[in-house]
C-alpha cells in the first residue's frame, strides 16, 4: 500500500537562506540559476547564439574504439595519458586538458605498437594496404595513403596534403617500401588531425558571425557522439552525398546509428559519467561492520544501475523515473540488502522486483548510497550536494582552504546524531551557506546506512530522524524526494544540459540558452524519451554550427 505523502510548498524561499546558498551555489559555469534562464511569460525570447568551436582530443575509449575501427581488434593497445572529467564529462577534459610530454610520447609509442602489429605480418598488411607496392611513390603508395589517410582524419586529404604524407612514404622507404608505408601511417595516428577532433565548421553565407559544420565533420560529431568511435565507410559517404548537410538527413542517420549496439554502449557510458559511478570503483567497506558488503555485491551494485538504465532507456519510458521508478534489477545479494523476495536470483543472476516502500529510484539504491558515505558513517553533505550537482544542475563550490570539512567524532556519554554534529558547521559562518544548501536535502537519506542497507534507529537505538527539504519544500525522506523528483521540471532540464555539455565537450554558454530551451521542449514533447533527445540534440542547429569569431573555446 503506498503511503500518504505531504509535500509542504512555501510561497518564497527564506531570504535569509537564499544569501547564504548564494555564496556557494550556481549553476555550472554560470551564476544565475536555471529557472531564471527560462523567459518568462510574455519575455521575448532568447536568440540562439552559437560559442566556439571546442576542438577535444579523442578520450581514451574513443582513441581505443578508432585504433579496433582501423586496424582490427587485436591491434595491441598501449597505455595513453588518462582522461580527466572537469564539470564531469571526460569529453569536457579532452577539451580543456593540455597534453603532457609523456602522453605525446605514448601516442607515439601506440601508433609505433600499431602499424608494427600491421606491418610486421607480410599477409596482414597485404590485405591492410590493398595493393602491392613495387616502388616509392607509386601508384599503390599514393592510393594506399589517400585511403587510410580519409579513415584516419575522418575526411579526404587534401592534394598538400597526399603529397606530403606521400613524400614522408617516399623518404623513409628503408630498407623498403613497406616500411616507408608504415610510418606514413604512424605519423598520420600521431598528427592532431587524428587525435582531435577538428571539427572548425565552414562559413554560412547567411551569418557571417557563425560557421556551419561541413559533412565529414558531422559524420565525425555523430559518430563520436553516438557511437564513440571514428565515422563508419557508410557514414563518410553519406558526407561526400551532402546528406548530413540538413537536419532531416542528419536525424535520418542518426536513428539508424541508434539501432546499432554501439549506441547502447555509448548511452551507457555517458550515464556512467553522468551518474559519477566511476567513483564506485574505489569504495571499501569494513566486513566487520557491514557484513553484507562483499567485492560482489559493489560489482553487483553498479551493474543494477546499468541494467535499469537500459531498462527505461531501451523501452522509451521517461527518462526522469530513473529518480523515482518502484522496479529495479538484484541479484540475491542485492534482495537481502533491500530486504525483497526475488526468486531466481543468484549471485550473478539478477531479476527484476518491486522495491519496498521506503525505496524508489537510484537515490535510493546502493550504489548511490555507498558512493556518497564515508567508511564508517553516512554522510547528508555528500549525498545532498550530489543531488544539487547531478540531479539539479547546480554547482556546490568548494569550501576555503582553509577549512577543516572533518566532523568531530561522538563524544561524551550522551551519543549524538550526524545532524547534530553538522550543526557545529553550520554555526561557522564560512560554512553556513553549502551546509543550509546541501545538508537539507542529504538529511532525507538518514534511514539508509554507508552501504545503503535502511535502518530505523542509530546505534545506540537512538531513533533516526530523516526530515529535511528541497528549496523550502519540507519532505519526510528519500522516498518523499523521488516523488517530488518525478515531476520536478528542473530534472529534465538538467539531463538536458547535462546532455548537451557531453556533446559539446564544454560548458553551455548565455548564447546557448535558447538551443536548450528548444532541446528542453522536445525532449518533454517527446514524454522525456532519452532516445528523442539524443535525435533532437543532433538534428538542433547547436550541433552543426559553431561561432565565426575563434576557433577554439577558452578554458572554462
Amino acid at each position: 500500500m503506498t503511503r500518504a505523502r505531504k509535500i509542504a510548498v512555501s510561497t518564497s524561499f527564506p531570504l535569509v537562506a537564499t544569501l547564504l546558498a548564494s555564496a556557494c551555489v550556481g549553476t555550472l559555469g554560470d551564476p544565475t540559476d536555471l529557472d531564471q534562464e527560462q523567459p518568462t511569460p510574455g519575455e521575448a525570447p532568447a536568440i540562439y547564439e552559437p560559442a566556439p568551436a571546442a576542438l577535444p582530443r579523442l578520450t581514451t575509449l574513443q582513441y581505443q574504439n578508432t585504433l579496433h575501427d582501423l586496424f582490427g581488434p587485436n591491434v595491441p593497445l598501449l597505455p595513453t595519458e588518462a582522461d580527466t572529467n572537469p564539470y564531469l564529462y571526460d569529453s569536457i577534459g579532452a577539451a580543456t586538458t593540455t597534453l603532457s610530454e609523456l602522453g605525446t610520447e605514448q601516442y607515439e609509442q601506440s601508433a609505433e605498437a600499431a602499424t608494427q602489429y600491421v606491418f610486421s605480418d607480410p599477409l596482414r598488411r597485404a590485405v591492410f594496404v590493398g595493393c602491392e607496392p613495387a616502388t616509392p611513390g607509386d601508384a599503390c603508395t599514393q592510393d594506399f595513403i589517400a585511403r587510410f589517410g580519409k579513415k584516419a582524419f575522418r575526411r579526404p586529404l587534401s592534394a598538400d596534403e597526399l603529397g606530403r604524407w606521400t613524400g614522408i612514404a617516399v623518404t623513409l622507404a628503408q630498407p623498403d617500401v613497406w616500411e616507408g608505408l608504415r610510418l606514413a601511417a604512424s605519423g598520420m595516428l600521431q598528427s592532431p588531425n587524428f587525435l582531435y577532433r577538428v571539427e572548425l565548421g565552414e562559413k554560412n553565407p547567411d551569418n557571417p558571425e557563425e560557421k556551419i559544420l561541413t559533412g565529414h565533420e558531422m559524420a565525425s560529431r555523430l559518430s563520436f557522439f553516438l557511437w564513440n568511435t571514428t565515422p563508419s565507410e557508410a557514414l563518410l559517404s553519406a558526407a561526400e552525398k551532402g546528406e548530413l548537410s540538413t537536419s532531416q538527413g542528419i536525424e535520418k542517420h542518426a536513428a539508424q546509428m541508434l539501432e546499432d549496439p554501439r549506441a547502447r554502449d555509448a548511452i551507457q557510458r555517458y550515464f556512467a559519467q553522468y551518474l559519477d559511478l566511476r567513483r564506485l570503483e574505489g569504495i571499501t567497506r569494513d566486513p566487520q561492520n557491514y557484513p553484507l558488503y562483499t567485492p560482489t555485491l559493489k560489482a553487483a551494485m553498479l551493474h543494477e544501475v546499468q541494467l535499469l538504465v537500459d531498462d527505461i532507456v531501451t523501452r522509451g519510458g521517461d527518462a526522469r523515473s530513473l529518480f523515482s521508478s518502484e522496479e529495479t534489477f538484484v541479484t540475491s545479494e542485492l534482495a537481502t540488502l533491500y530486504g525483497v523476495e526475488a526468486p531466481g536470483a543468484d549471485l550473478t543472476t539478477f531479476v527484476k522486483v518491486h522495491l519496498p516502500e521506503e525505496r524508489a529510484g537510484i537515490l535510493t539504491l546502493g550504489a548511490f548510497l555507498t558512493m556518497n558515505a564515508h567508511e564508517t558513517d553516512t554522510s547528508p553533505t555528500a549525498r545532498g550536494k550530489y543531488v544539487r550537482e547531478r540531479v539539479l544542475c547546480q554547482v556546490v563550490q568548494p569550501p576555503p582552504p582553509n577549512v577543516d570539512t572533518s566532523l568531530d567524532p561522538p563524544s561524551g556519554e550522551k551519543p549524538t546524531t550526524i545532524r547534530e554534529r553538522l550543526e557545529e558547521h553550520r554555526k561557522n559562518p564560512t560554512c553556513a551557506g553549502c551546509h543550509a544548501f546541501i545538508d537539507p536535502p542529504g538529511f532525507l537519506f538518514e534511514h539508509f546506512d554507508s552501504i545503503g542497507a535502511y535502518r530505523e534507529t542509530y546505534p545506540g537505538d537512538i531513533p533516526i530522524d530523516s526530515s529535511g527539504d528541497l528549496d523550502d519544500v519540507k519532505l519526510d525522506d528519500a522516498r518523499d524526494l523521488a516523488d517530488l523528483l518525478s515531476t520536478d521540471k528542473r530534472v529534465g532540464r538538467c539531463m538536458v544540459t547535462q546532455l548537451y555539455r557531453h556533446a559539446h565537450a564544454r560548458l553551455d554558454t548565455k548564447g546557448e540558452v535558447a538551443a536548450i530551451n528548444d532541446l528542453e521542449k522536445a525532449f518533454a514533447g517527446a514524454d522525456y524519451d532519452f532516445r528523442e533527445l539524443l535525435l533532437a540534440m543532433v538534428s538542433h542547429e547547436s550541433f552543426r554550427t559553431v561561432s565565426a569569431s575563434s576557433t577554439a573555446t577558452e578554458q572554462p
